[in-house]
């Protein structure tokens, strides 16, 4: 069994800048997910996986794995692959996959979350998280936005990001506005309380940066103002549970996905 074992190898390196740098994820078009959940998820979903990637200690726990992809792993050192990993105990498997090309048409999207402005990245995956469960299958990100496929994201989204179309770095005016359907916000008081808001038809849900909520541009687009009523007395919620929130109301409803 071969081992690379220097952290400087070519290999090492370019698979830690995927792990590390939007701008190297763009300009290869390629992503590199970690831990046995994700690499699962991936291959669930149909993808194909481009390199298997295992540490040598970790090798031998992932052969069920292994034969599902279907090509011999690279097998790096434990400390070579601690290079590569976002965590600071690896889970020992790593996959490098092609950066999905998001072409779903907006007019055609039956629901959808727009996200603006939301830097945290555990925020973001947990949204992503929830829209997959609650089967929406479409995310526009705008351009304050945490990416979307950074290793901190994939591990919160847990697998949500190969059940759904993710368009990064989108003029969020333009597109709600192409979108068509009722475009619905959160506000922390003053607007329609959940259970009596109107979801029916195609929805697009607006999410933002905890504070400062949305833009006024943005709010000018969306038609129906929401209120989580919150009985005891928290000033407001967690963006990425208010999303939750909902999105399983949404669910709850039937409506379309």
């Amino acid at each position: 069994m071969s081992v690379i074992t220097s952290r400087d190898n070519p290999r090492v390196r370019r698979w830690r800048a995927l792990a590390r740098e939007a701008r190297a994820r763009r300009n290869e078009k390629r992503v590199l997910i970690e831990g046995e959940h994700l690499v699962s998820a991936f291959l669930d979903a149909g993808g194909k996986v481009e390199a298997l990637i295992l540490s040598k200690s970790g090798a031998p726990g992932f052969s069920s794995l292994e034969k599902r992809i279907g090509k011999s792993p690279v097998i790096l050192a434990d400390a070579a692959f601690r290079a590569i990993g976002d965590t600071e105990t690896p889970a020992g498997i790593a996959a490098e996959i092609a950066l999905p090309v998001s072409g779903f048409d907006l007019k055609e999207s039956k629901s959808c979350v727009f996200l603006e402005g939301i830097q945290d990245a555990g925020n973001v995956g947990a949204i992503l998280r929830s829209a997959a469960a609650f089967g929406v299958r479409h995310a526009v990100l705008g351009k304050g936005c945490a990416d979307a496929w950074s290793p901190k994201v994939l591990r919160a989204g847990m697998g949500a990001h190969f059940a759904m179309d993710i368009l990064e770095g989108a003029d969020l005016v333009a597109a709600v506005g192409k979108f068509g359907g009722t475009v619905a916000s959160t506000v922390a008081r003053g607007g329609t309380p959940l259970k009596d808001a109107g979801l029916s038809g195609r929805i697009g849900w607006v999410f933002g940066a905890e504070g400062q909520g949305i833009s006024a541009a943005l709010a000018a687009h969306t038609r129906l103002r929401v209120t989580i009523p919150m009985p005891g007395g928290a000033e407001s919620l967690n963006v990425a549970a208010a999303a939750a929130i909902c999105l399983y109301e949404l669910s709850r409803r039937g409506a379309p996905a």
